[in-house]
């Protein structure tokens, strides 16, 4: 009788401790996608941009499916802890719910292969897409075993606190993470300076031309007529690509016209600042420096003066919904530093990982000729 109640006992034990593992798993889901809040990158709003809309959702729609599955998320967790319809609707719903997950997890895998972070926990535990799926298939299994050991054990069928708690938890969600929707692109101008020279302070001087100095990359040869005489200069050859189409110009109608930096920045990035200072810093190293340009993600525009002022200089900028942003960038996640040189891309960087911004690597290939280039 005592080896009986023991026994009972420690499967209660087990039972319990599997459940609240469970429920863990998706309380810290929806954690990860709203931590530190919806709105940071990398959080919902590009499990949005990077998951949704690739599948043809609306922006709008878009936001409401989201939260709505993050309630639902947030309402399973709550409810594998009690004992309303817990075989009948909370195992299976959960086993479906993690199977979604696996089969679109697949098919990114399949397209885009095993990079990048999945976003099931957001940025809170950053996770690859075959970990993720090995994650859901334990869940599933330790759900599938919850199912068997409750077999014997009748359901409660109390149908208000399953209802209760699904509508009070995605209603929590849409409280906690709505925000304003915002279609397209916007525009910022107000920081970008045009200087026009003026052309009248270069009258009457006469131009000396030593043709024993290096192009700079990037330079275009000149001629010259000094007073009195009339002075043929051959043009130098202009050591530069040819002309190409970076699938830029919508943003910026002179991106595929020379030297040009384009980067591809979140304002509240830690790594993005650190990349814009040091891309500053090599600006004032490097004579004939690329022109810098920055395409900012929709989130936290409210920093980006102090983005600025860690970068250590003001650069023309525009804004982009998270939609149009990562639909730019595709797989890659920021920041992101396309060096392009007549629209050519001579070097893209992009995240933190391998592919990151390597400070010493680019300085030297910036200051690399077309011809040291092609090499």
């Amino acid at each position: 009788m005592e080896n009986a109640s023991t026994t009972t006992k420690n499967k209660q034990i087990i039972e319990w401790s599997l459940r609240i593992l469970i429920s863990a798993l998706f309380l810290v889901s929806v954690i990860g996608k709203l931590y530190p809040a919806p709105s940071v990158y990398n959080t919902l709003s590009a499990f949005e941009a990077k998951q949704l809309l690739p599948m043809g959702f609306d922006g709008n729609f878009a936001q409401w499916f989201s939260r709505t599955l993050i309630g639902c998320e947030l309402a399973l967790g709550l409810l594998i802890l009690q004992p309303h319809f817990y075989k009948k609707l909370v195992i299976p719903v959960s086993i479906l719910m993690l199977l979604v997950f696996c089969i679109h997890l697949s098919y990114e895998i399949a397209t885009k292969g095993n990079v990048g972070n999945c976003g099931c926990f957001g940025e809170f535990l950053p996770m690859s897409p075959l970990a993720a799926i090995i994650k859901n298939v334990i869940a599933m299994g330790i759900l599938a075993y919850l199912y068997k050991m409750r077999k014997s054990v009748a359901d409660k069928m109390n149908f208000p606190v399953l209802t209760t708690a699904t509508f009070g938890s995605i209603m929590l969600v849409f409280m906690f993470g709505m925000k304003k929707s915002s279609v397209g692109q916007i525009p910022v101008s107000t920081d970008v300076i045009e200087v026009i020279e003026d052309s009248t302070s270069t009258t009457n001087q006469t131009t000396t031309i030593d043709t024993t100095k290096a192009v700079k990359p990037g330079a275009t040869s000149t001629t010259a007529t000094v007073p009195g005489k009339d002075v043929e200069v051959k043009p130098e050859q202009v050591d530069e690509p040819k002309a190409a189409k970076s699938g830029f110009k919508h943003l910026y109608a002179d991106i595929d016209k020379g030297r040009k930096l384009l980067c591809f920045f979140a304002a509240g990035c830690d790594h993005c600042q650190e990349t814009a200072k040091e891309l500053t810093a090599m600006s004032k190293q490097v004579s004939d420096f690329p022109e810098m340009k920055i395409i900012f993600l929709e989130e936290e525009t409210e920093l980006i003066p102090n983005f600025f002022n860690i970068a250590g200089k003001t650069y023309p900028y525009k804004i982009l919904d998270p939609g149009a942003f990562y639909t730019l960038l595709g797989p890659a996640n920021t920041p992101v530093v396309n060096y392009l040189w007549n629209g050519n891309k001579v070097k893209v960087y992009e995240g933190t990982e391998g592919n990151a911004f390597k400070k010493a690597e680019f300085k030297t290939i910036v200051q690399k000729s077309w011809k040291e280039l092609k090499k």
